[in-house]
């Protein structure tokens, strides 16, 4: 069976980084089973856009456990058909239509704990 791969959205990564149980003991188990967990450029830059002071180290250590995604132009095309379609009627934000994109450009399952953000039919959230 193959590793599952999985992009966390960046309100994962902040509940880690808060050292929520429940988000913790998730990401110990999938890298106990050899799960690749991802990130984007996006989620970093929400991260450090609200970091406070003393957490840089910390935080760049997270990053190291997790493998980075490029974002290319067809990650940004298809991020542009996302907002075409769904930043009216649902309110789907760039950085959450990047995220969108990333992940099914990478074959990755998206781990939100805002799914509301995501309707696009042709993603995989992770479910726990």
């Amino acid at each position: 069976m193959a590793s599952a791969k999985i992009l966390l959205d960046t309100d994962v990564i902040i509940e880690w980084l808060r050292n929520k149980s429940h988000i913790t003991q998730k990401i110990k188990n999938l890298i106990k089973r050899g799960a690749v967990l991802a990130w984007t450029p996006i989620s970093v830059a929400e991260i450090y856009a609200g970091m406070r002071k003393g957490e840089e180290k910390e935080i760049s250590n997270l990053f190291l456990v997790l493998e980075a995604l490029s974002i290319t132009d067809t990650i940004g095309k298809r991020a542009g058909q996302y907002l075409s379609k769904f930043s009216k009627s649902y309110g789907v934000e760039i950085a959450d239509a990047l995220i969108a994109a990333s992940a099914t450009h990478y074959g990755m399952q998206l781990w939100t704990l805002n799914i509301k953000h995501y309707p696009m039919p042709d993603i995989s959230i992770f479910k726990d």
